[in-house]
């Protein structure tokens, strides 16, 4: 009975593992920005990094329970060591954004043990209050951080010592995209394998979790370090295609422009931060040229009327709609389509 069990979960990772039509279009499609979308590369930037910043924090909140308001301080941690390496003459990309990975990663595992303490408001004050505190040392370290005025003199050296940063975006957009895609594999490749099961039985009740003997602390402050990392590599993209940072990378905001990302995208499954950061980056860049000091109040409204609507009452008259699209050009009931759902993933 073990082994049936247990070749049936199998099974049903090995299922949930296989990449569908719909995330093959995905990825096509964002590639395809890169050559159709010229003149949109620097906002692509920015979703791109966005979306990574979204997927660390949809690890821990959508698959682990951590719920957390300073998601912010491994992304501007991250851009901060990625600034300041680089105009201390480290101009290297991918060495910086390793190092800032690594920054993020421990500071992720330092703070983790506060973070698992108590309830989920607990978490919320901890997470609050470590992204204001580094904030503060940030403002008072000017020296090194360039306080309020922000750190300049950040140059980049060329990616691999072949593309150059150009002042169009379009291989800042390129870097982005492709750190952003391969950290998405690794990210999918955890949460279909039996630890990403595990984080999901966690989530779902400690308690039981724990009684059937997951080390349920230890699987916690792994995927709570793990989240730091790429956030802290989305940090560092973000100075080293920016070539600047601000003391608005620690700031509150960012903690809570994330939050809504994930709420605009989904929680849960991997694509919610990279569909949350396209739509939420377009209203923002739509909103903000159409009605400059009001942009803020539309998209307030327009996630009360997204809540109250039932944003998986919406995903779900969708994904209806584009299985029943495949399935009348491959010849295929709706309800007969295979695969891996984007919510499985």
């Amino acid at each position: 009975m073990q082994s049936t069990t247990a070749e049936t979960v199998r099974t049903a990772l090995s299922r949930r593992g296989r990449w569908g039509l719909g995330e093959i279009a995905f990825w096509l499609v964002a590639a395809a920005t890169l050559f159709f979308l010229p003149e949109r590369h620097l906002i692509l930037n920015e979703i791109a990094i966005i979306g990574l910043f979204a997927l660390s924090l949809d690890l821990i909140l959508g698959y682990a329970g951590i719920v957390s308001l300073g998601h912010a301080a491994f992304f501007g941690l991250g851009a901060y060591v990625a600034g300041i390496l680089a105009r201390n003459g480290m101009t290297d990309p991918l060495a910086g954004l390793i190092v800032a990975a690594i920054a993020g990663a421990i500071l992720g595992f330092i703070t983790s043990f506060l973070v698992l303490r108590g309830s989920d408001l607990t978490k919320l004050m901890v997470t609050l209050g470590v992204a204001l505190v580094l904030g503060e040392l940030a403002n008072q370290m000017s020296w090194l951080t360039g306080g309020a005025d922000g750190l300049q003199g950040i140059t980049m050296g060329p990616i691999l010592g072949l593309f150059e940063f150009d002042i169009f975006g379009t291989t800042a957009y390129a870097y982005s995209l492709v750190v952003t895609f391969l950290l998405f594999v690794i990210a999918r490749r955890i949460v279909v394998s039996p630890y990403g099961l595990s984080l999901r039985a966690i989530r779902d009740n400690p308690l039981r979790a724990r009684a059937v003997g997951i080390p349920v602390n230890r699987r916690l402050v792994a995927v709570y370090t793990l989240a730091a990392a790429y956030a802290g590599v989305a940090g560092g993209l973000l100075a080293q295609t920016t070539q600047f940072v601000s003391l608005d990378v620690l700031a509150f905001h960012r903690s809570a422009d994330v939050m809504l990302v994930l709420v605009i995208g989904g929680v849960g499954y991997l694509y919610g931060g990279l569909i949350g950061a396209v739509v939420f980056k377009v209203l923002q860049d739509v909103l903000s040229a159409w009605t400059p000091q009001y942009w803020q109040f539309w998209i307030g409204l327009i996630l009360v009327l997204l809540v109250l609507a039932g944003r998986e009452r919406l995903t779900d008259k969708a994904r209806f709609a584009v299985k029943r699209f495949f399935g009348r050009f491959g010849g295929k009931r709706p309800g007969a389509l295979p695969t891996t759902s984007a919510r499985e993933i």
